[in-house]
């Protein structure tokens, strides 16, 4: 990809042009990190909207410790360095030293803080420990939201280059690979699995469907995690009996273009972020889709739904959830679900991404509680629930499992133990595989899985097998 031409510095950095933006910056020799570093820094506020956020912060204190008690990590942990204001100054004392007025005249009447590489290579280590859970933000008398410094710290970095392998390897797959799809999916192979869960469906519902594939004009352009695909099979063909049962069948497309709703710019880089983003939309446009629908992927679910209408502005299409479409299909009578087939204690994760804003929260307990008999919810819940243990990207970087088996999923350990639930109910791809590998490492007696894996246990299928029989099938299976 090419670059814009630009002057050069004394450390002989070339920052990109926005537009021209490569997949990070050339490497250079370490002993020029801390120039790169006040370099990338200087591009980020020049090209960026954070300059006023950060003066703002300036001018507040980031030193009361009172997120020390909302953050999971350190409750696990005990190490200073996960304080989440211990981690945000950081960042804040670089920008007071390097790029405010004040810092500039005290750095010459007094011995100010001095940036050096010791403190980059920790911020590399303190910005992945966090989560980007943003539990913390909801402690801060003064409104800091130290997951977005989090999240900054760690974009600042990606451009000069540190950014976690994992990370980079599927954003550049997803940006300017073969399949466009984090996990190189091909689209011979994306049809050969559909027709595989069809015949699936069809053997276990009891009616003949197929998957629709670059259909135009429909009303739903759909995007799940491509994981659901390969890895959460059912989850996708849960979302599939929701919309045949609700009569919806002709109204939604998967793409064969772009199939996949996965955006880990979300977690580092707003021009990742942007651009996958972007990618999405000119699939829905080629499409002619009116609404995008996202599957039960927590993050996909929020880079979409928050950030279209950012990049996009009044072009931006409507994005819903689709545990939103499925409580809709519910309350209007389009779906039935049989309250005799799950017999087992079902309990809920809510997802960092979609419930800490409020947004997804009620709908899916709403959803539970009409066809389970024995809901019972985690303490806290909701907007305060707890992360898995794997966000912010954290459960995609394999050299990170031992810190999310022991630290960062630890305080969830012990809230999904106190439910005593057989299931645990977790609408987000992420979040799905970080607990499926804690119930394994702790030995947790129950089964993770989402919550359309559920439905497609208890849903009424219009002339295919009624729900109690298909559940004699799968234990006869399962024996």
């Amino acid at each position: 990809m090419e670059t814009a031409t630009l002057p050069r510095s004394e450390s002989g950095i070339e920052l990109p042009d926005r537009r021209t933006f490569p997949y990070h910056v050339l490497e250079r020799p370490d002993d020029k990190l801390v120039d790169r570093f006040l370099e990338a820094f200087a591009w980020v506020l020049e090209y960026t909207d954070y300059k006023p956020l950060l003066d703002s912060y300036c001018h507040s204190t980031a030193k009361c410790n009172r997120c020390a008690v909302a953050c999971p990590v350190l409750l696990a942990s005990g190490d200073p360095r996960d304080i989440p204001c211990y981690r945000t100054n950081l960042l804040l004392d670089t920008y007071r030293r390097y790029f405010t007025l004040n810092g500039w005249l005290s750095s010459r009447v007094s011995a100010p803080f001095e940036l050096t590489e010791e403190i980059i290579d920790e911020m590399g280590d303190v910005f992945y420990r966090c989560t980007i859970c943003r539990r913390c933000t909801q402690s801060c008398p003064m409104g800091f939201d130290h997951g977005l410094i989090t999240r900054l710290g760690r974009y600042i970095l990606s451009l000069i280059g540190i950014v976690p392998k994992a990370l980079q390897v599927s954003v550049q797959e997803q940006l300017m690979g073969e399949t466009h799809n984090t996990s190189k999916v091909p689209r011979a192979g994306l049809l050969d699995v559909l027709d595989f869960l069809s015949e699936e469906m069809e053997e276990s519902l009891g009616v003949q469907l197929e998957f629709p594939t670059d259909k135009i004009g429909r009303e739903y352009g759909f995007f799940c995690a491509v994981s659901d695909y390969l890895m959460e099979p059912d989850t996708l063909m849960g979302n599939a009996a929701v919309l045949y049962a609700a009569g919806d069948w002709d109204k939604w497309t998967i793409g064969l273009c772009n199939y996949d709703g996965i955006n880990y710019g979300l977690f580092y880089s707003d021009w990742h972020l942007e651009n996958i983003i972007k990618q999405l939309v000119t699939e829905v446009e080629r499409l002619q889709g009116r609404n995008i629908l996202i599957g039960e992927c927590g993050h996909a679910s929020r880079a979409a739904h928050d950030f279209i209408p950012t990049f996009m502005g009044k072009e931006a299409r409507p994005v819903y959830n689709f545990m939103e479409y499925t409580l809709d299909c519910l309350r209007r009578g389009k779906i039935k679900l049989d309250p005799t087939i799950v017999t087992e204690r079902v309990t809920y994760h809510d997802p960092c991404n979609i419930a800490r804003s409020g947004w997804i929260v009620d709908q899916p307990r709403e959803i539970l509680r009409s066809f389970v008999p024995d809901f019972v919810d985690m303490a806290p819940k909701g907007e305060d629930n707890y992360c898995c243990g794997g966000g912010g990207g954290l459960v995609s970087i394999d050299e990170l499992h031992d810190y999310r088996m022991e630290i960062a999923g630890k305080v969830k350990v012990e809230q999904i133990e106190r439910t005593g639930a057989e299931l645990l109910i977790a609408p987000c791809a992420n979040c799905k595989k970080q607990l499926k590998e804690i119930v394994e490492h702790y030995q947790l007696p129950c089964t993770v899985m989402g919550l359309h894996d559920l439905i497609l246990r208890a849903i009424e299928i219009p002339g295919g097998k009624p729900p109690a029989e298909r559940k004699e099938e799968a234990a006869l299976f399962a024996m």
